[in-house]
């Protein structure tokens, strides 16, 4: 059993058949096909049964997935280790929505300007299911908000806090001032699925005032959900940071959460699952490798949106 045998198994398995993985490698169809046949008889085992066109593991291949990620993430480990001087390979990173559009397009563009031979995948998702595809090594390392538990990581992870954001509550304009939960006029909170960190800061922050919002108005992206909060949707909870991505926001009204507060975004990996490419990133978040700009860039866009608000009571400002 080979690392080669392995990376065809799991690009089968990601991109659900044999036609779409063999593009995905460069390989002919019938080349991956061989090699897969050549893996089963080497552990004794069907690892697919064909359902129609499509391809399903097999129990067998079902348990060797994750035995295959975590090969595969050693062997890459291995040959980052070697060349500790000169990051490269590939590196994949989880990041919040958020984070991806406010904080990293200017500190991504300096890093691989830096390390131009690594090659960095970046997918979105909540902090729970980021979480989760750090557990079981589908990605490298995450940006992730501190779980309302941070407990809850334990000791398989390792984390370093990179961002702070200040969370806030937004609601149509003209809403008035919020001071304590049963300010808030509007039953309807407008969030996303599910593990998203900020979804259970908010509606904590509910059970603690033993208020419940009527209706969860779940939705994929901030546009959304500012969008719905405009419209008089509902009410959202958001980090400030993100309000400036909003197109129109003259519908928008700003409330700060003081019982809230600021929340740390944390890079997170699976402890000893580290390389040099990881390593790098790390010091451009963390600050080692020029993130002086990076907040400059913050309170530049702070100080944009800030004369562009309109103060409209105590307690809220309106974005206009």
């Amino acid at each position: 059993m080979d690392l080669a045998a392995l990376t065809i198994f799991r690009a089968v398995v990601r991109e659900n058949g044999v036609t779409r993985a063999a593009a995905k490698l460069n390989r002919v169809q019938s080349n991956v096909t061989t090699r897969i046949k050549q893996l089963e008889e080497q552990l004794g085992a069907e690892l697919f049964i064909r359902d129609g066109r499509r391809l399903v593991l097999t129990p067998a291949g079902e348990t060797l997935l994750p035995y295959a990620e975590r090969l595969l993430a050693l062997a890459d480990e291995a040959r980052h280790a070697v060349r500790a001087d000169r990051p490269s390979g590939r590196l994949r990173l989880g990041t919040m929505e958020s984070v991806a559009a406010t904080r990293l397009p200017g500190l991504l563009a300096r890093y691989h300007q830096k390390w131009p031979d690594v090659a960095l995948e970046l997918e979105t998702g909540t902090t729970g299911k980021l979480i989760e595809r750090v557990r079981e090594f589908e990605v490298d390392a995450a940006l992730v908000a501190t779980p309302l538990d941070p407990t809850s990581l334990g000791e398989l992870f390792e984390t370093v806090p990179v961002f702070t954001e200040e969370l806030v509550m937004l609601t149509p304009r003209g809403h008035r001032p919020i001071r304590e939960v049963r300010d808030v006029a509007l039953s309807t909170l407008v969030a996303f699925e599910r593990g998203c960190a900020y979804r259970a800061y908010i509606e904590k922050w509910y059970l603690e005032h033993g208020v419940r919002p009527a209706r969860v108005l779940e939705l994929g992206s901030y546009h959304a959900i500012v969008a719905c909060v405009a419209a008089g949707a509902g009410v959202a909870v958001a980090p400030r940071s993100v309000l400036g991505l909003a197109a129109d926001a003259s519908n928008i009204a700003v409330h700060d959460l003081p019982d809230i507060g600021a929340v740390d975004t944390l890079l997170v990996w699976r402890r000893g699952h580290f390389s040099s490419a990881l390593n790098a990133l790390k010091q451009t978040l963390t600050g080692q490798n020029g993130m002086g700009d990076a907040e400059d860039e913050e309170h530049a866009g702070t100080d944009t949106l800030a004369n562009a608000r309109l103060h409209a009571s105590a307690g809220a400002d309106d974005i206009g």
